[in-house]
């Protein structure tokens, strides 16, 4: 489908992309993975013509349907809806609709050349899948976070993140034959990550992601292209095929580097010896020439190995057991909308706690709460006994100087009285050395910008982390740095991503937040989508109606008499009895669980009131935490199968 054919791109002296030879077969699916910078996002430029080449060509085959989002969508008009934006990513789609209705009463009429070409048009607008649209839309638009009463709003009354989710829902819904994604989870949440991840799984185009999430790339991809030191590189296999495979290459690519440069070695030395004399001056010569040669395919290490570091996250101080509790906590920022209503959670030490929830129902605004940046309007938030809250704005790019050094940068947020040799102790433990602290913080990676972050943090010793994406700006080896730190970190952490893959290695526990109201889960990620799908699924099993009515009597003439009403009563009760049974059970089983549950939980918390030296708080914190969920459940379950017994006795009454 697209053969990329020796292609360089130069801008100014920089070399972007140098002789890059790769094809995308039809039905490919490929993610795209290299440092930020790498040039990944000019190989997507190429593809729509919004970038020439300076040298070679790319090669386009047939005439595919592409579809990409735009960085910058904006509204036709102030009054188009959602709706009717998100229904423009079909080409042509409402000019076929409008020419369609204008053919009609001429096709009525039997005008054999309208009816050929409503009939043409009308074959093209199948293909497209124009009569089903705009239900794919609003499928998309749900999945990714909208609610149905925001499709007739205008378009234009939205923000810049909700406006790429509508880009990406009228793009995904257009089913293009190629379809091109630079980083779309970045203006999602986790949820709208998982709907699009199923979403993708079955689409059946080719495919071309550019992403830095694990998730989507090892779930969606089958062939690696990575960008990175100027060239293109296709790995045949998955993300996990990838990462082994670059690393065996890397060190084949080692050690011919190494090679080359003693070979260059040898040769310049024998150069700068004989070149002043005369009987050696053309074997000088000769030599220079192969060194030109050398230089020309001088071997070059990708740039995510010259910019590795490390990242090694100090010992919190000490804290009281509870880090933060809120009870029936509001916030509203204008005092007529509630961001935050009637929120109560607590939050033990020790505890990883991923918060979980659509865009707009408020995390951010909770961390900055926590982080005393904000203050509730309503309710009690309090923070624990000797809690240091140390917060990572989503914003921590812009909040670091540009202009000044790591050195600087860093030195401004000390607090008072370290000595200069704690605060080049704490530089080295960020991975920060004698070369890199006088480089001005415009220059560093994303890697190194979250680096210089996380340092300027910790020089303030927290023991309570709140991390607003954190993963945003780091490329595939940042986030590995940054989730391998947080793993082995001791202290406490309250963190906000949408990268699955870290939030499933990083947390312990899951908040989650919702439009109903916040709801913890005491396990991991997986343990939350476990726990998500058993909900899920009793509460279809609860709309499941009881058929409560007996047949008629087929003959309208007469009623049935008492013994047909007799033998109706017992065949309802013999068709009953085993529904009635199960319920019993039901009932049963709840009542014996919930009797064990809360014997364990009472014992849970009397060694919390009364430890000893052996207590493990923040594993005993946890196993109360569960413990309390599950007699939730197991409650639930009780008064629906108890309501649904009662009701199945009562309708054996009437009958």
């Amino acid at each position: 489908m697209l053969d990329f054919q020796n292609i360089s791109v130069h801008y100014g002296h920089q070399d972007v992309l140098t002789n890059v030879s790769f094809r995308v077969n039809k039905g490919e699916r490929i993610g795209v993975v290299g440092p930020n910078g790498s040039g990944k996002s000019t190989l997507f430029k190429i593809v729509l013509g919004e970038l020439s080449t300076d040298h070679g060509e790319l090669i386009i085959e047939g005439t595919p349907r592409i579809g990409w989002t735009r960085q910058n969508p904006q509204p036709d008009s102030p009054d188009e809806t959602l709706l009717e934006y998100s229904m423009r990513g079909v080409p042509g789609f409402h000019e076929m609709e409008a020419r369609m209705k204008e053919l009609e009463p001429l096709v009525d009429a039997g005008d054999a050349k309208a009816l050929k070409e409503y009939g043409d048009i009308q074959t093209e607008f199948e293909h497209l899948g124009g009569y089903d649209l705009e239900t794919r839309v609003k499928i998309a638009l749900g999945g990714l976070g909208f609610t149905t009463d925001s499709f007739a709003k205008p378009f234009a009354s939205f923000s810049g993140g909700w406006r790429m989710r509508a880009e990406l829902s009228r793009v995904l819904a257009s089913r293009p034959d190629l379809l091109l994604l630079d980083e779309p989870s970045n203006y999602l949440d986790l949820p709208a990550v998982d709907w699009l991840q199923k979403f993708l799984k079955q689409y059946d185009g080719t495919l071309m992601l550019i992403s830095h999430d694990r998730y989507l790339l090892g779930t969606l991809t089958d062939i690696i292209v990575e960008v990175d030191a100027g060239t293109c590189t296709r790995y045949e296999g998955n993300l996990d095929w990838y990462m082994r495979e670059r690393e065996v290459r890397y060190q084949h690519l080692l050690q011919a580097k190494e090679n080359q440069d003693h070979h260059r070695e040898q040769l310049q030395r024998f150069v700068d010896r004989f070149r002043a004399q005369a009987t050696k001056a053309a074997q000088a010569q000769s030599r220079q020439k192969l060194i030109d040669k050398i230089d020309e395919e001088r071997i070059v290490l990708p740039k995510r190995y010259t910019r590795s570091g490390r990242l090694r996250l100090a010992e919190p101080p000490p804290s009281g057991i509870e880090m933060f509790r809120c009870e029936n906590l509001f916030f509203s920022y204008d005092g007529v909308k509630n961001v935050l209503h009637d929120v109560s959670f607590n939050v033990a030490r020790g505890d990883k706690v991923a918060l979980i929830g659509y865009n707009g129902l408020g995390k951010t605004t909770l961390l900055r709460i926590i982080a005393g940046t904000r203050s509730a309007t309503g309710g009690k938030a309090v923070l624990g006994h000797n809690v240091i809250p140390g917060y990572l704005s989503q914003e921590f790019a812009e909040t670091i100087p540009p202009d000044l050094t790591v050195y600087r940068n860093a030195k401004n947020a000390i607090p008072p009285g370290m000595n200069e040799k704690n605060f080049r102790n704490q530089l080295g433990a960020f991975g920060f050395d004698e070369n890199d602290v006088e480089k001005p913080a415009g220059v560093l990676s994303g890697g190194e910008k979250i680096r210089l972050a996380f340092l300027r943090l910790f020089l303030q010793c927290p023991n309570f982390l709140l991390l607003d994406e954190p993963t945003t700006h780091l490329d595939l080896d940042g986030r590995r740095l940054l989730q391998e730190a947080l793993e082995k970190y001791q202290g406490t952490i309250l963190l906000v991503s949408h990268d699955i893959e870290f939030v499933r290695a990083v947390a312990t526990s899951v908040l989650e937040i919702t439009r109903e109201g916040i709801r913890q889960f005491p396990g991991g990620y997986d343990y939350y989508c476990e726990k998500k799908a058993q909900m899920a699924g009793a509460k279809a099993a609860a709309q499941t109606t009881v058929k409560t009515k007996a047949a008629e009597s087929s003959d309208p003439g007469r009623g049935p008499t008492s013994k047909e009403l007799r033998q109706q009563r017992a065949a309802e009760r013999a068709k009953w009895a085993p529904q009635m049974k199960e319920l019993k059970k039901r009932v049963e089983t709840a009542e014996k669980k919930i009797d064990e549950l809360q014997a364990q939980l009472d014992a849970a918390s009397e060694e919390l009131f009364n430890p000893k030296p052996t207590t493990d708080f923040a594993e005993k914190n946890r196993l109360v935490r569960t413990l309390q969920f599950e007699i939730d459940r197991y409650t639930a379950d009780w008064e629906e199968a108890a309501q649904a017994l009662e009701d199945l006795k009562a309708n054996m009454l009437d009958a």
